[in-house]
């Protein structure tokens, strides 16, 4: 049955992208940033203080709309109740004023009458439309200045009130009229003189407890000062670093739980070392009896080779000179040719086994040797060396890891550094209680003036045998180099102070 062939389409065109979708990554990431200045980049106290501050002010924003609001209204009353008085008051003053004084008199006379009146302005002016006198603004209230509230703080409180016109009748005929017009500007200036001093007692009472909770948030959070230092020396290995719990029952919980996790480590790296140490020592075991056997064993049989092939090719060319006494005398000089390479290998290996003075010559002799070794291999390198204060032996590992950390130092040296001084020095130092293991320890530092080495390059097997090495004998292996500079290697091992 033949299948359908169904062609394919070819596949739509990309969508170009909308205007302004690049710049969106760009945005974030500026909104990111500073974000991370302003919030991220800070400490939990300095964020709780911001956290109070944004509180603060959102709740002082809150009680100063309330607080103007409520100004508003009252003002409103205040205002509304004082334009009744005084229209009332005039209305009297008119009916009791014209019963006693000429019409002429009259309005010249109203004005000091009506002065008192609080929260208004009155005007009062002739038949014409004319004003004649008028009180003046804020007159009912003494010591209320003019210009004591701030024109926007005036402007969110004053509510528009219309004013009001009262005409003055006397006999029937209108000889003038009353102007009543609102004045809140005395009302508004006490409303401004109690807020300025509830904001002041508020600014200064708030300021007050930021200082005293910025104190109290640094004596709270100083448990988790001390939690990061305590976990710093967890980084740098220093294990029996111990934390005081804090009062604060949370914290406390989390300092307990640091100090178990100090302990668990500090434990697991006595194991460690004491495991690390089980292995170096059965390694060593191993190589030293290797060593034997090829010193014992498999030396005097080359020796015995040797010289069973000297004695043939002696025999051979003794008995005749035909050929085949020559071709035998040539291959038994081959023998000793290969014999002689053979006992070379088996020296090198004796020698990267474990060299065979170690542990019956002191320590302090076969590294000279060793350093005496490679100057007269190299004569073009001049070689220190310092040992001092040393015993004759600390143990079969701690004595074969220094010497193979002196040999591998200064192999790196000639192969890589193209230095021309080579430093090695050795000392042991006894430390108080308070540093490490409280013992004692030995120091090899192996500095050189060549060209350094780059931080970022990858450690060969040489390095890394060394660095297992003093580390599974509880010690500490550090290099310090740059291009240019030379290198130092340092190295630390805890040994048994001596009696």
């Amino acid at each position: 049955m033949w299948a359908t062939q169904v062609p394919h389409s070819p596949p739509p065109p990309p969508t170009p992208p909308h205007k302004g979708e690049g710049s969106a990554p760009s945005v974030r990431h500026r909104f990111d940033s500073r974000l991370a200045a302003v919030w991220h980049n800070r400490s939990v106290r300095v964020q709780l203080i911001i956290v109070f501050v944004l509180i603060d002010v959102v709740a002082g924003l809150v009680a100063g709309a309330v607080t103007i609001y409520q100004a508003r209204n009252s003002t409103r009353v205040e205002i509304a109740a004082s334009m009744e008085l005084a229209e009332l008051l005039v209305s009297e003053a008119v009916g009791l004023m014209q019963q006693q004084v000429p019409a002429e008199k009259f309005l010249a006379d109203l004005t000091s009458q009506l002065r008192h009146l609080r929260h208004v302005r009155i005007v009062v002016k002739d038949a014409a439309g004319t004003p004649l006198a008028s009180t003046a603004p804020g007159a009912g209230n003494e010591g209320a200045g003019e210009d004591r509230a701030p024109a926007w703080f005036a402007a969110l409180i004053a509510a528009p009130i219309a004013g009001r016109d009262v005409p003055v009748i006397v006999s029937g005929a209108r000889i003038g009229s009353v102007e009543i017009l609102a004045e809140p500007r005395d009302e508004i200036a006490e409303v401004w003189a109690n807020t300025a001093a509830l904001a002041a007692v508020a600014l200064a009472v708030n300021i007050a407890m930021i200082a005293v909770l910025y104190f109290l948030f640094g004596r709270v959070l100083d448990p988790l000062t001390a939690v990061a230092r305590g976990l710093a020396d967890l980084e740098e290995r220093n294990y029996r670093v111990r934390l005081q719990p804090p009062s604060a029952r949370e914290l406390a919980a989390i300092v307990a739980r640091f100090n178990g996790l100090a302990a668990a480590l500090d434990a697991l790296r006595t194991e460690n070392e004491a495991l690390n140490r089980r292995l170096i020592a059965a390694q060593d075991d191993e190589r030293r009896r290797t060593a034997l056997e090829l010193h014992d064993e498999v030396g005097p049989s080359l020796f015995g080779l040797k010289a069973n092939a000297s004695s043939i090719a002696n025999a051979a060319a003794a008995v005749s000179a035909d050929a085949t006494a020559r071709k035998l005398a040539e291959r038994a000089r081959d023998m000793l040719a290969i014999i002689e390479h053979l006992q070379a290998i088996n020296r090198s290996m004796l020698t990267r086994l474990r060299p065979m003075a170690l542990g019956h010559v002191p320590l302090r002799e076969v590294l000279a040797e060793l350093v005496q070794d490679r100057a007269r291999a190299h004569p073009q390198i001049a070689f220190s060396f310092s040992a001092d204060k040393l015993m004759p032996s600390y143990g079969d590992s701690i004595d074969l890891t220094v010497y193979r950390c002196v040999q591998e130092s200064l192999t790196n040296v000639i192969r890589h550094a193209g230095a021309k001084h080579v430093g090695i020095a050795l000392d042991e130092t006894v430390d108080g209680p308070s540093h490490g293991n409280g013992g004692a320890r030995l120091q090899l530092m192996v500095r050189d003036d060549g060209c350094g080495m780059d931080a970022a390059a990858r450690a060969g097997f040489g390095i890394r045998g060394m660095q297992e090495r003093v580390q599974g004998l509880g010690g500490r292996y550090g290099v310090e180099s740059a291009r240019g500079q030379g290198t130092c290697v340092r190295i630390e091992i805890p040994v048994q102070a001596r009696a």
